[in-house]
C-alpha cells in the first residue's frame, strides 16, 4: 500500500480545509513547492495535489505553480481540481503531471471522463467525494441524489487508473477514517481504490492495510502530516509491511 501526502493549494499556499469548506482553512505553508519537496525527500513516492480554488470555480487556478511542482520533484502527481475539458487534460500532462482527477466533470458531463480514458487510458483516476453516502461535486459544495457505489459501477471497465473515495465529513478532521464504506466500495468494482479522508494516526494506516485484498492500494494524507501527529516515513514503512 502507497501513502500519499496530499498538497492542497489555495490562493498560492499550501493549506488543508475542514470538511472540504474553503472558509476554514489552515494555511501550512508560503511555499508549496517547497513543501512538495520536502515529502519527497522523506520518502513520498507519489503526490496528490488538489487546485481548491480551481474545483470552487470550474477551471485551473493554479496551473503554473502545479507545473513548477511538476518539474521540482521527480514523484508522480496526481492532480485535480476544475478539470473539466480534453484540452485541460493534455496540458497538465504535458506540463509532467502523471495522473488527471475528474470528478465534478463525472456528473455534469458523464460521456467526458469516458473520451478522456480512451485519449488518456490509465492516465484518469474518478473522484468520488461522498456525504452520507451521496456524492459531493462542485469543490464538495453540493450534495447530489447518486449513491457514492452506484457512481463507481457506472464507470466499471472504462480504463480508469483508481478511484479516489473522500469521506467529505472526515476531511481535515482528524476523526480517522471511514473503513466501512471505503471498503463497500472497493468490493463494489474492480478499480483499484484509494483512500481518503480522517487518518489521524499510524492506527489508521494499520486498519487499512487489511482492505488491500479488497482492492484499496493507497491512503491520501493531509492535516495529519501537517500537524505531525503522523509521521510519513513511519507511515510508508508500516504501509510497506516493514516493522
Amino acid at each position: 500500500m502507497i501513502v500519499i501526502p496530499a498538497v492542497d493549494l489555495k490562493d498560492g499556499r499550501c493549506v488543508r480545509l475542514s470538511q472540504g469548506r474553503m472558509d476554514q482553512e489552515s494555511v501550512y505553508s508560503e511555499d508549496p513547492v517547497g513543501m512538495a519537496k520536502w515529502w519527497e525527500s522523506k520518502g513520498a513516492e507519489r503526490l496528490h495535489v488538489v487546485d481548491l480554488n480551481g474545483a470552487a470555480t470550474g477551471k485551473p487556478f493554479h496551473r503554473s505553480l502545479i507545473k513548477e511542482i511538476a518539474r521540482s520533484i521527480q514523484i508522480p502527481l496526481e492532480v485535480g481540481g476544475g478539470i473539466r475539458d480534453l484540452s485541460t487534460i493534455e496540458d497538465y500532462l504535458s506540463d509532467g503531471v502523471r495522473w488527471v482527477i475528474l470528478g465534478t466533470a463525472a456528473i455534469r458531463n458523464r460521456p467526458f471522463i469516458q473520451v478522456a480514458c480512451h485519449h488518456f487510458p490509465e492516465r484518469v483516476i474518478l473522484g468520488i467525494d461522498a456525504k452520507e453516502g451521496k456524492v459531493a461535486i462542485q469543490g464538495w459544495n453540493e450534495i447530489v441524489s447518486f449513491e457514492a457505489i452506484d457512481l463507481a459501477k457506472q464507470f466499471e471497465g472504462i480504463g480508469l487508473s483508481a478511484i479516489i473515495f473522500t469521506d467529505v465529513e472526515r476531511d481535515g478532521m482528524g476523526t480517522g477514517l471511514n473503513v466501512e464504506s471505503t471498503q463497500k466500495l472497493a468490493r463494489s468494482v474492480s478499480t483499484p481504490v484509494i483512500a481518503s479522508g480522517g487518518v489521524s494516526r499510524i492506527e489508521d494506516i494499520e486498519q487499512l492495510m487489511e482492505l488491500e485484498l479488497d482492492g484499496v492500494i493507497g491512503v491520501i494524507v493531509g492535516r495529519a502530516l501537517y500537524t505531525g501527529k503522523l509521521d510519513l516515513e513511519e507511515a510508508i514503512r508500516i504501509a510497506r509491511g516493514r516493522s
